[in-house]
C-alpha cells in the first residue's frame, strides 16, 4: 500500500527502513533519511508513525516503559494505551 504520494513509498520500505539499521528510526523524519527523501506535504506522518510502532512491537513498548512522555505521545497520536502499558 503506497503510504506516501509525494515519495511513492509504500507501508514495505516503512517496515524495511525500520528494520534494516542498527539505529532503530523512530520518527518519519528518520524514515525519509533512511529511504533518502524528504516530507513533502506531511500527510503521511501519521501513517508512518503507526506503521514504525507496528514494526518495533514489543520493542517499543519496552523502550517506553517507564518513560513520563509515552502517555501524553500515545493520546497526541491516537496510539492505543497498549503502548503505555
Amino acid at each position: 500500500m503506497i503510504v506516501c504520494s509525494c515519495n511513492v513509498l509504500t507501508d514495505h520500505d516503512v517496515r524495511s527502513a525500520v528494520t534494516a539499521t542498527d539505529e532503530v528510526a523512530r520518527s518519519a523524519k528518520q524514515v525519509y533519511g533512511c529511504l533518502g527523501c524528504s516530507a513533502e506535504c506531511g500527510r503521511c506522518a501519521r501513517t508512518i508513525k503507526k506503521i514504525i510502532t507496528e514494526a518495533l512491537g514489543a520493542c517499543a513498548r519496552e523502550c517506553c516503559e517507564g518513560c513520563p512522555h509515552t502517555a501524553a505521545h500515545a493520546a497526541v497520536e491516537g496510539i492505543g494505551a497498549d503502548i503505555a502499558a
